[in-house]
């Protein structure tokens, strides 16, 4: 006898649940997705998803859409809260991103609840341990702490995820979760960088990268590729990295100053992890006597208003921080209603040329 062509769909749920692909809580396709995908009726579709729904596979809630079975489905769908954490709040980067973020949810509906860790892992572990004790949170935008190194707080991401919040990192992310990222192409970033300067005709180039956030080493990484590639030889001695603490006080960043000027001291050019260390050490190197480009020559990351602030206009690569935002809120949306959305996404770089890079290629 022939099967009656509303099995197709119910089959194909049922092996979709066998096979993982499809989990409880998981928002099954439209009713006119699910017509073009079995090219039947939307009549067809919606008794194949009635007997679905009699059988237990499949819960309608009106106004939202069919998601397979789970018990607390009804909930999931009521959640209205979104929570949002940056490693800062109020400097750099950060307000325009929270900004931009905070608008996108909210015209979709959502409360917003900003948290920021000061790259701080302690503060981090705290603000997780508060959301996962929440059963009002609909999803997690946040930004990694120190995400290249071990972090003992991977644990309440993965505790968030089998609870039905989806997460989503923004700006860059923790190689050992499984979990999508909206971010800038760091590895280009680093590459163009360090291309531009070659162009320019430096050959003895140094890199200064900041060791306990992940985009340190994917930039790095893009230097290398750059030097390789140009046939420029890299060794120890041509590198300097930095953390956090190196960067948050006026003494502190006159010593890494000191620790740049004595390893880097015969090098005609720097790329730099970002416009903030770039913008502060040349503040030192011009207290130490250094002049910018004449001295050393400065190529900066993410293009902020700190490149255009200073006594030199800094060279940069533009970082998309609008896009960025924009982009993780709305990925985060869509991956509140379909747990399968593919949510990652890289954004390609350029670079703003200014005055901080002295060109030699006349020399």
């Amino acid at each position: 006898m022939t099967q009656p062509r509303y099995m197709a769909v119910v089959d194909w749920v049922k092996k979709e649940l066998e096979k993982g692909n499809l989990k409880p809580g998981d928002r099954l396709d439209s009713e006119n997705e699910l017509s073009v995908k079995f090219s039947l009726s939307r009549q067809t579709i919606r008794h194949a998803i009635a007997v679905l729904e009699k059988e237990g596979y499949v819960t309608r809630i009106q106004g939202s859409g069919t998601y397979i079975s789970d018990n607390n489905i009804t909930d999931k769908v009521n959640r209205k809260n979104i929570a949002v954490i940056t490693t800062y709040v109020d400097a750099y980067i950060f307000p325009q991103m929270i900004q931009h973020v905070e608008r996108v949810l909210s015209n979709a509906g959502y409360t917003v609840q900003i948290s920021f860790t000061y790259n701080r892992i302690s503060r981090e572990k705290s603000i997780l341990e508060g959301i996962v004790a929440k059963d009002d949170i609909a999803g997690v935008i946040a930004e990694p702490t120190k995400s290249s190194l071990p972090n003992p707080n991977l644990k309440y991401y993965e505790k968030l995820r089998k609870k039905h919040v989806p997460v989503l990192f923004m700006n860059t992310y923790y190689e050992a979760l499984d979990a999508p990222h909206v971010s800038m192409d760091d590895i280009m970033a680093g590459k163009i960088a360090t291309q531009y300067v070659i162009g320019k005709g430096h050959k003895r180039i140094g890199g200064v990268f900041k060791l306990d956030d992940s985009q340190g080493s994917r930039r790095y990484f893009g230097f290398l590729e750059a030097m390789n590639e140009a046939s420029l030889r890299v060794t120890g001695n041509d590198l300097l990295w930095f953390d956090t603490v190196d960067i948050e006080n006026e003494e502190n960043v006159r010593q890494l100053a000191e620790r740049i000027r004595k390893r880097l001291s015969t090098r005609t050019a720097l790329v730099l992890y970002n416009d903030e260390s770039a913008y502060k050490l040349i503040n030192e190197f011009n207290k130490m006597g250094l002049k910018i480009p004449d001295d050393i020559s400065i190529v900066g990351i993410d293009d902020t208003v700190l490149s255009t602030n200073g006594t030199v206009q800094i060279t940069s690569v533009a970082y998309p921080t609008e896009e960025i935002a924009v982009k993780a809120a709305n990925n985060l949306l869509e991956l509140i209603k379909n747990g399968r959305f593919d949510a990652t996404y890289e954004f390609s770089v350029h670079i703003v040329e200014r005055d901080s890079v002295k060109d030699l290629t006349d020399n």
